[in-house]
């Protein structure tokens, strides 16, 4: 940072420690200059410094021109979250802020995740949000929207494939740019939407034809901003980066390259991040090595490929492709920890107590050669299987991996011991073949080989963040706040109505949703409680603060062990580094304080964006799959029930919608205290848990979107 942007950020911090003092009120702009004693000649730069802030959202300027913070004024500064029906909700950037509801004829040209500031018109009551409008659009999200084209004699439009996004975009004929009816396309948009106005657009770019093979996925890609080429300036900076580990490159580094490692991952990995080390010890400890790629070697602080892994913040893994956060040259070759390579890499090794505590701990600089890559798969069959084959192929690793499930199941007991809460939702494996076509979906199976990797990490990570917590070092950390206690009230009664009590409501304990869960465990309820418990939970996210982790029970807690995929593990690689190293000033203390806040927001957002086109490609191929098995009958769990009808999942969890305008055997009626409805003739009863025979009524592609019916004469609702 230079002097100039110093000395721009203080006079900002100034302007806006003056406007929250209690004694203020909002102030024109000459009265602003009089009273801050503004000198003639900084008169512009200083009305250029109010400009700033009102863009940023820090201050408000009335219609009447006067100045003052948004929160003193009845004012709120947040994101937009719209919704399918044209309301919406302000998610507030104060973080101790509830949610702002806002009716659809408020909304006043805001789009979805658009920055906006929002009055408050009704304040919270009991069992309801507080109410607001949209006085104010501070930053535009949609400078363009993916859809699906459609013309008329005249005009066009374009159906946003976001429902988050209400509304059409009218398009002009003469801005159709080529773009013909059903066609998938970007629209940018030229005019933004007026209460009661549509967005204007043009077409500017033609994805492909809506049920052309891979326009799908593409849509969803664009869609969410992700990209898969990498800008010039990246590449050719990655030219400069050697194909293997130099000399150079080793010096002050502790030399492991004899010490027996592995890594363990999916099939089709080629990430490699991270590779364990285990050894027991004379008096029966066991010493964990964790060793980390040292990706912050090739990345340095501000070059492009820096910046840009910043904006990407994450690898996006697709259901038929990853978007790497890194170029290939790196994600899959020199930063890869691929067997039988020399390898830079971070490591932390820890002391282990026959408890499960860490009694001892290193971290540091080191090169390092996998001795093999190993697999989930191979590795359970060793363990749980027996396998002759696989033991005698990698003999000499037999006994490290009974080592590891030993240590693993110690730490795993220790964690659950102290309240950590362990969701056992089950995840879709899906099997694509060469043309993005799906042609199998099952359950993934989660093994004691993926469990010994999950606690080997969540270890490590425990360690580093406690370790660089009380260095006071600026740091980012993963936290998860504690739930709000309206949110677990509602659960409590929830459960209660199912018959089961939830422990100290009033001031949750983490273990007390755990005991919950295991009382539901193989129980019909387990799934909708996993379900609502999850609702009831605050999102993670990184912090520059150590807040805590309260589904993990762990005070301290950061990502440290996957820099491959995660900038956030990147940046405190770096930070680590230079405390390690001595090189940690109060300058460069006071500079990270100031940019790590932005850095975990930026962080934050890029990977809720990559969950959600990770989730939006999931469910497309599942719509995809069934779509052929219109007609057909399936067995499966009533996993919710509603007002308007029944989801019900499939043992390979494919969920569907069962209206109750489809049930024409009775009319139902919701029963919302026992969760169930019930037909009004024949006291027929479908609850949460129960199995049921559906048919695949319809799989909308467009809306990603399947509905059942229940199957005539072989109900097993009672």
């Amino acid at each position: 940072m230079d002097n100039n942007e110093k000395l721009m950020m203080e006079r900002k911090e100034r302007i806006l420690a003056f406007m929250q003092e209690d004694a203020y009120k909002p102030l024109l702009f000459d009265e602003l200059v009089v009273v801050l004693d503004v000198p003639p000649e900084d008169v512009i730069a200083f009305r250029n410094i109010l400009d700033e802030l009102e863009e940023e959202g820090k201050i408000f300027k009335t219609r009447k021109n006067r100045y003052g913070v948004p929160d003193r004024m009845n004012l709120v500064v947040g994101c937009l979250q719209g919704s399918e029906r044209g309301y919406g909700f302000v998610i507030p950037d104060d973080e101790n802020m509830h949610d702002i509801f806002i009716p659809a004829d408020s909304i006043n040209g805001a789009m979805h995740n658009d920055k906006v500031i929002a009055r408050i018109n009704k304040k919270i009551t009991e069992g309801r949000r507080a109410e607001g409008e949209i006085v104010r659009i501070v930053k535009r999200a949609n400078n363009t929207v993916v859809g699906t084209f459609e013309t008329s004699r005249y005009f066009g439009f374009v159906t946003p494939d976001n429902p988050r996004i209400s509304g059409d975009i009218f398009v002009p004929k003469d801005e159709f740019n080529g773009a013909k009816s059903g066609q998938k396309v970007v629209a940018e948009i030229v005019k933004w939407p007026e209460k009661r106005r549509n967005a204007e657009g043009r077409i500017i770019e033609i994805i492909g034809d809506k049920d052309e093979v891979g326009t799908d996925i593409l849509s969803i890609i664009k869609a969410y901003g992700l990209k898969e080429d990498f800008p010039e300036s990246v590449e050719r900076q990655i030219k400069d980066i050697p194909d293997k580990v130099t000399e150079d490159s080793i010096k002050g580094r502790r030399d492991l390259r004899n010490l027996r490692m592995v890594t363990i991952d999916g099939e089709d990995a080629k990430d490699l991040d991270d590779a364990v080390s285990i050894e027991r010890l004379a008096d029966g400890k066991y010493r964990l090595g964790v060793h980390i790629a040292d990706v912050s070697h090739y990345v340095t602080e501000g070059s492009p490929l820096d910046k840009e892994a910043l904006k990407r913040g994450t690898s996006v893994y697709l259901v038929d492709r990853v978007i790497p956060m890194l170029p290939k040259k790196l994600s899959n070759g020199i930063c890869s920890l691929n067997a039988g390579e020399d390898r830079l890499s971070f490591t932390v090794m820890m002391d282990i107590d026959s408890s499960g505590r860490v009694v001892d701990h290193e971290i540091f600089e080191s090169v390092i050669n996998v001795d093999e890559r190993m697999t989930y798969t191979d590795v359970y069959k060793i363990l749980e299987e027996d396998d002759e084959e696989l033991k005698k192929k990698y003999s000499h690793l037999v006994d490290d991996f009974k080592t590891m499930k030993e240590l693993a199941i110690i730490l795993r007991n220790r964690r659950m011991d102290r309240g950590s809460i362990d969701f056992d939702f089950a995840e879709a494996k899906i099997v694509l073949d060469d043309k993005g076509k799906p042609v199998d979906i099952k359950k993934y199976e989660y093994t004691i080989a993926n469990k010994i990797i999950e606690e080997f990490m969540l270890i490590c990570n425990e360690t580093v963040a406690e370790y660089f917590y009380w260095a006071s070092t600026p740091f980012v950390y993963r936290v998860h706040e504690d739930p709000d206690p309206e949110k677990i009230e509602a659960l409590s009664e929830f459960v209660h109505n199912l018959g089961y009590h939830l422990k100290g409501a009033n001031k949750i304990h983490p273990g007390a949703l755990q005991d919950l869960l295991d009382k539901v465990k193989g129980t019909k309820e387990e799934l909708i409680v996993s379900t609502v418990m999850l609702r009831s939970l605050q999102k993670a996210r990184y912090s520059h603060q150590n807040l805590g982790h309260f589904g993990l029970a762990a005070k301290f807690y950061c990502h440290f062990t996957s820099p491959i995929r995660r900038y956030p593990d990147l940046i405190i690689h770096r930070i680590m580094k230079e405390y390690l190293r001595g090189e940690m000033n109060e300058e460069r203390e006071n500079f990270l304080n100031e940019v790590l806040p932005d850095i975990s927001k930026q962080c934050s957002e890029r990977e809720r964006a990559a969950e959600e086109a990770e989730r939006e490609t999931e469910e497309l191929k599942k719509v995809e799959y069934m779509k052929q098995r219109e007609g057909d009958i399936f067995t499966g769990v009533i996993s919710s029930v509603t007002s308007f009808g029944m989801f019900v999942q499939l043992e390979n969890t494919i969920e569907g919608l069962v209206r109750m305008s489809s049930m024409d055997d009775d009319y139902y009626i919701y029963n919302e205290k026992q969760y169930c409805l019930v037909g009004e003739r024949t006291r027929k009863k479908y609850r949460i848990g129960d199995t049921v025979d559906v048919i695949l009524a319809k799989a909308d592609i467009a809306n990603k979107q399947i509905e059942f019916a229940i199957a005539p004469q072989t109900s097993k609702g009672n």
